[in-house]
């Protein structure tokens, strides 16, 4: 947690303004630590100490023990925008005027920014500022790449499991159950997300559900799965081959797939722009003939949230950097007869890039 107070500080004293409240709260755990439901941040740009947080009586034991002295903690009552705000202002902004205070417009709630522009009257002037904690925390520091790298290598070890139970004839919740219990079993704090398992046809669909219908000798099944350690996720995908006799054009369509993985994750490096590592694997894709095929971006950020910045697509105008954790997973789809993804976490370091999950990508026949 050390300096994040001060960076988001800094931002908070470029955009002019006094105060920020911080109420996303995985925005709150990433500045201080508190794992609680029910918690506010207000930052002061230049005022002492880090900031103040207010959270409720449930939580003063759990604050004792995740958050630092540096940082004021009031108990308020469990409706943190409530009247009391207002006077827990004057404890926190104790100067003349009227305080610019800046809310993150891209979380709060309409009826939410009402209640506290009741709660603060005149005393403070609202002013939007949303997107400042945000690029703070694309840039994981050497704690935070440590627990997406041990949640990767995690969620590897249980698939690995559960490809050794087979995957022939079981049905595709089953293995998603299967799959998530191993992960619990190993130690994950929780799922990233619920596991994606989609066989045959059903694999064209890039988010499909895993049903109660078994999963076919002579098919693909993608399976995309992670797990959170420590509140950070990790984010992996693979498409298997069940059994022999998977069509030609699958088969021959996996390596596309496979050679525009590894030849987008060979671009990731600091200074590179987002987009056109996206770039280096639609340009396969499309030349291949299934440009049309591939309609998602090429990766997202992973952090605390499963989908975070920077985005790896052709609209984006960020810029790789040293910190930055990104998957790296071009597709193809043909509806109503398969699809192929195939994943990795990658994180950019001062000269390339680490992968952080090690299972192998070629393709692979399991039973």
């Amino acid at each position: 947690m050390i300096g994040r107070a001060e960076r988001l500080a800094a931002a908070v004293r470029e955009r002019d303004l006094d105060l920020l409240l911080v109420s996303n709260l995985v925005h709150v755990r990433w500045l201080t630590g508190f794992t609680g439901s029910n918690a506010l941040v207000v930052l002061s740009a230049d005022g002492p100490g880090a900031g103040t947080l207010l959270t409720d009586f449930r939580y003063v034991d759990q604050v004792a023990e995740q958050v630092s002295g540096e940082w004021t903690v009031i108990q308020a009552t469990q409706d943190l925008i409530g009247p009391g705000l207002g006077e827990h202002l004057g404890r926190i902004w104790p100067v003349e005027g009227v305080a610019r205070f800046g809310f993150d417009d891209r979380s709060l709630t309409v009826n939410a920014l009402e209640r506290v522009r009741e709660a603060l009257g005149d005393c403070a002037q609202l002013v939007p500022a949303g997107g400042l904690v945000e690029p703070l925390r694309e840039i994981k520091d050497a704690g935070e790449a440590r627990r997406v790298r041990e949640a990767a290598r995690l969620a590897d070890r249980a698939l690995l499991e559960v490809i050794e139970r087979g995957l022939a004839g079981r049905s595709e919740v089953a293995v998603a159950l299967d799959l998530e219990m191993t992960m619990r079993t190993l130690g994950a704090q929780a799922l990233s997300f619920q596991p994606i398992v989609a066989g045959g046809a059903r694999g064209a669909l890039p988010h499909g559900e895993p049903r109660n219908v078994a999963i076919e000798s002579g098919s693909l099944v993608t399976i995309d799965w992670g797990c959170r350690l420590d509140g950070y996720c990790s984010d992996c995908t693979r498409t298997f081959a069940v059994g022999g006799g998977v069509e030609d054009e699958a088969r021959a369509a996996y390596d596309l797939v496979l050679h525009a993985q590894e030849s987008s994750l060979a671009a990731v490096a600091p200074g590179v722009e987002c987009r056109d590592v996206d770039a280096v694997a639609r340009a396969i894709i499309d030349e291949a003939g299934y440009g049309d095929r591939f309609g998602h971006g090429l990766g997202h950020g992973v952090g605390l949230d499963i989908h975070e910045g920077p985005r790896l697509s052709r609209l984006s105008e960020a810029t790789l950097a040293p910190g930055m954790v990104v998957t790296v997973e071009p597709g193809v789809y043909l509806p109503g007869r398969f699809g192929i993804r195939i994943e990795d976490l990658v994180l950019v370091t001062n000269d390339g890039h680490e992968v952080l999950n090690g299972l192998p990508k070629g393709y692979q026949e399991v039973e």
